[in-house]
């Protein structure tokens, strides 16, 4: 790629007049204003890992802490890169808006088909392994964008929908067991490393943006070796080329500073995973959808949310399109992403006084205003029009800044640990259907926002039936209708237990016999079907196997080798 190094006349490298770049158009123009607000709310949301500066943090957390964001800034920014572009790049190769919503089919349909394994095969596997494996596939990706081949880029797409899949579980998955299972880190701060997850993610993405930009702007897109040639540099594979860059890295620095023992999710489930198949996983997290109401709820929510997102992806591009301006799609992602971290530092601000449901509710409101809005205002041709279908995106996309931090918080707290990979992977079947049903309708923009605003408000409906305390505290459910966990205890009275077996009840045993389990199981027998431990005399409604009068082996002690049904009587 050394022809690269040819500016293209007129590129903003040239433009040293800030005041005329800012001004140009309406896209520039936003970019200060827009720039000032994030900047603003950001500070405002700033997150702390503790408390006032009373708790001082675990020795090693801030080590983790850097090791993870810096490859999740590398990993991110490889994919924010391309997706301004992608469909630029398809438009310049000369392939009509049909060819290239097949190729868009073909990425998603990739990971609605691997979509199915990638989350078992992680969970088997080991996710360190996976996110290494993502970089080299979307390096691979692309690559395949440097070549003005259908069959080609058809092969990109596949690989690249492999790799979105994995992104979107594998990173989050070995950030959230390394944190609760081998750190064993206070689970106030996973709170603050899902914020401080998405504030990377989006400052990554602004980056990104103006990054890709002005790559795009200073290189002349042209064939290498003639007219003829199928290989293509510069311009709109710029992107794509600062992508392969980043994948490159951080493969690198996953190798360097992840843990060398490999990650399968929980201490439980490591046994399981990795002597079990990939099959078998798939079975068990199929199973924990279908048989618990609130991990299919959440499911029908991220279906509906991403899918109206990612729908949104492809016809952002034609919808903002003009014969007059046409539009600059760095910049313009550039605001995007400074909505989206707007919207995140709010979520961090409400977050002081609503729950992530609350927050979740107020998103899909957004997200029904601002489809509306567009689906009015597409195809009018006017500036006016433009104006009010920049500003819905924008208002969309400040939706999506709440919605990811919040349904980040619900899954970690509502997905069991040992199928964690697999879950979020099968969510992304029903998403990636829509989408794909979406785009082979070949319906126009604002038809699609019509559509998008309805799967807002179903998406409302859904995220009604979510209750995570009731998840927590009142519920224990397993996949194989076995026990997969809880955050409550198990209060013996002051009696210790030694021949009662509790799966899952696993951690430290306080002086009065009190076993809390904050994360996960470990051995032993809890049997029957998926409803609370009843107690009269329990603190807590799930937990307490009350030693006294009407409590399992008698007054003041359990004895024996007790098996519980989960109604609370002695089987």
């Amino acid at each position: 790629m050394v022809e690269m190094g040819v500016l293209k006349e007129g590129s903003t490298f040239a433009k040293l007049d800030l005041a005329s770049y800012l001004s140009q158009d309406i896209y520039h123009g936003a970019l200060v204003p827009l720039l000032s607000a994030t900047v603003g709310l950001a500070w405002l949301a700033r997150s702390r890992p503790t408390s006032g500066g009373a708790e001082k943090l675990p020795a090693n957390f801030r080590a983790f802490e850097w090791s993870y964001f810096s490859v999740w800034a590398l990993c991110a920014a490889a994919d924010w890169l391309q997706g301004p572009y992608t469909y630029a790049l398809y438009e310049a190769y000369g392939f009509s808006p049909a060819e290239i919503a097949q190729l868009f089919v073909v990425g998603y349909g990739s990971s609605l088909v691997f979509g199915c394994f990638v989350g078992s095969f992680t969970d088997r596997y080991g996710r360190k392994r996976c996110c290494i494996l993502y970089c080299l596939l979307y390096l691979f990706s692309c690559l395949t964008k440097h070549f003005k081949r259908y069959s080609m880029l058809l092969v990109g797409r596949v690989t690249g929908g492999i790799a979105t899949s994995m992104l979107n579980s594998c990173f989050e998955c070995w950030m959230v067991s390394e944190h609760l299972q081998r750190h064993k880190f206070p689970e106030h701060l996973l709170s603050y490393m899902f914020s401080m997850m998405y504030t990377v993610m989006y400052c990554v993405a602004i980056a990104s943006g103006l990054a890709g930009q002005a790559v795009t702007d200073a290189f002349a897109f042209r064939p290498v070796g003639g007219p003829d040639s199928i290989v293509y540099i510069g311009g709109y594979c710029g992107p794509f080329d600062l992508s392969i860059v980043c994948t490159t890295l951080g493969a690198m620095v996953i190798s360097s500073t992840w843990e060398a023992q490999e990650n399968y999710g929980s201490e439980g489930s490591v046994k399981v995973q990795a002597g079990g198949s990939v099959l078998a996983n798939l079975r068990a997290a199929s199973n924990l959808i279908r048989s618990d109401g609130q991990v299919l709820a959440l499911g029908l929510v991220v279906s509906c949310f991403e899918g109206s997102m990612y729908a949104w992806v492809f016809n952002w591009t034609p919808a903002l399109e003009t014969q007059t301006l046409p539009p600059p799609h760095g910049v313009i992602f550039a605001l995007f992403m400074m909505a989206c971290m707007c919207g995140a530092s709010a979520s961090t601000l409400l977050g002081r006084r609503l729950s992530p449901r609350s927050s979740l509710l107020l998103a899909f409101g957004m997200g029904f205003v601002a489809f509306a809005i567009s689906a009015g205002a597409a195809g009018g041709g006017s500036e006016g029009h433009l104006r009010l279908i920049l500003l819905s995106f924008l208002s969309f996309e400040f939706a999506v800044g709440v919605y990811f931090p919040s349904i980040g918080t619900l899954k970690s707290e509502i997905v069991p640990e040992q199928v964690r990979g697999t879950v979020y992977n099968l969510y992304r079947m029903p998403l990636n259907a829509v989408v794909v049903g979406l785009l082979l309708s070949n319906i126009a923009p604002a038809t699609c926002f019509k559509l998008n605003a309805l799967l807002m408000f179903l998406a409302a409906l859904c995220i009604r039936s979510v209750h995570p305390n009731l998840k927590n505290k009142n519920k224990m459910s397993d996949p194989e209708l076995g026990l997969i966990g809880s955050r409550d205890q198990v209060d013996c009275h002051g009696a210790s237990a030694p021949g009662l077996e509790l799966v899952g009840v696993s951690g430290r045993r306080s002086e009065n016999g009190t076993i809390r389990s904050p994360t996960a199981w470990s051995e032993g027998e809890i049997v029957g079907r998926r409803t609370s431990l009843e107690s009269p005399t329990a603190a807590s409604p799930l937990a307490a196997l009350a030693a006294t009068g009407g409590g399992v082996g008698g007054p003041g002690a359990v004895a024996g080798r007790t098996r519980l049904d989960l109604a609370g009587s002695a089987a």
